[in-house]
């Protein structure tokens, strides 16, 4: 089992950036693809982007593709979101999630992932 806690989220002016991180607890944490999802109040919850168990490949939503990169660092069991040039769009609560499919074709749906954290508040203002 895998629990996972986001930090980093807060309040920033349209533009600026942010940088989420993810801790993971246990020592399987290089065994699980990795993703980003968030929830904008009235919405239904969205994918962000993930990376892959080595951090050699990742993939993004459109909404976000040149503004976010999603890292990972295996030997601190944490992942991470760098968000730039923030958008008032991008206000959601942030959540992590950890899965253990393989297939690349699954790794945009919320139910590929097993593992999920209890989100972190972006609030980005105009």
């Amino acid at each position: 089992q895998v629990q996972l806690v986001e930090s980093g989220g807060g309040l920033v002016q349209a533009g600026g950036s942010l940088r989420l991180s993810c801790s993971a607890s246990g020592r399987t944490f290089s065994s699980y693809a990795m993703g980003w999802f968030r929830q904008a109040p009235g919405k239904e919850r969205e994918f962000v982007g993930a990376i892959s168990r080595s951090g050699d490949s990742t993939y993004y939503a459109d909404s976000v593709k040149g503004r976010f990169t999603i890292s990972r660092d295996n030997a601190k069991n944490t992942m991470y979101l760098q968000m730039n040039s923030l958008k008032p769009e991008d206000t959601a609560v942030y959540y992590c999630a950890a899965g253990r499919f393989f297939s690349l074709n699954r790794r945009t749906e919320l139910k590929s992932y097993d593992y999920w954290g209890q989100g972190t508040q972006v609030t980005v203002s105009s």
